[in-house]
């Protein structure tokens, strides 16, 4: 295995708001984290280091996440508690209204990879040289598309397409949505934020990606170069593990 994780602020805002990291237990278990942070007064970094601090936490005390179910339960478990910590620091902290983080997390075992997301940060797969996203992005343009009032087209380009519906520290509930990964013959796993798929394609990813010249390093510091260079709008996150090295 090969895992390379990388943030950068970009070339427009002041600070970094993304939090991400990969992680390995004793069993060999992979936990891939990327949280994108909201909020004033620098508060979104808060957010999304507490996102990535509690679970990297919990998954370093886990000698074993255990079964598929296991996985799934502990997810919904640690968000859930995660959440809970993010209101009370909102609650605590007068100058963190609008608190919040999005999430995206992979957990891959030898049996099984699930993934689970809540906003706007994307899980993808690299299969056969083909990048296919795995993860469903909770903004306001994404449900008029399920809707039938937007076509994809219409959406890439909508004024309102960052808007959110769906974040830690947004409501007092929150739901991860899960996807299980039934067939296990993908090459590699990439997690980021919206700061890489806001200003690069999934086929300019791809090509990235699948260059047979470049380390797994390389690749990712490519894309946040693209990014940058494109104009940097916002904070670019990529935590990308390769299966058989690179």
């Amino acid at each position: 295995m090969k895992a390379c994780y990388m943030t950068d602020s970009g070339r427009v805002r002041s600070h970094n708001e993304d939090s991400v990291t990969i992680l390995r237990n004793e069993s060999n278990e992979y936990l891939l984290i990327v949280a994108d942070g909201m909020g004033g007064h620098r508060k979104g970094e808060v957010a999304s280091s507490i996102a990535v601090s509690h679970l990297g936490k919990r998954f370093n005390e886990t000698p074993s996440i255990g079964s598929k179910l296991d996985a799934v339960n502990w997810l919904n478990d640690n968000v859930n508690e995660i959440n809970k910590e993010i209101l009370e620091y909102g609650e605590e902290n007068i100058d963190s209204k609008g608190l919040g983080t999005t999430v995206v997390v992979a957990l891959y075992t030898k049996n099984y990879l699930i993934f689970g997301n809540i906003g706007d940060s994307s899980g993808f797969v690299l299969k056969s040289n083909k990048l296919h996203k795995v993860t469903h992005d909770h903004t306001l343009v994404n449900l008029l598309v399920d809707a039938g009032n937007l076509t994809e087209e219409e959406a890439k380009n909508h004024p309102k397409k960052n808007v959110l519906m769906k974040a830690l520290g947004a409501a007092e509930k929150v739901d991860l949505d899960i996807f299980d990964i039934v067939e296990m013959d993908f090459d590699a796993i990439m997690l980021c934020s919206d700061g890489l798929t806001n200003m690069l394609t999934e086929e300019q990813i791809e090509k990235v990606l699948i260059d047979p010249e470049l380390t797994a390093e390389e690749k990712v510091e490519k894309l946040i170069r693209k990014c940058n260079a494109r104009g940097g709008n916002d904070n670019i996150s990529v935590a990308y593990l390769v299966r058989n090295g690179d």
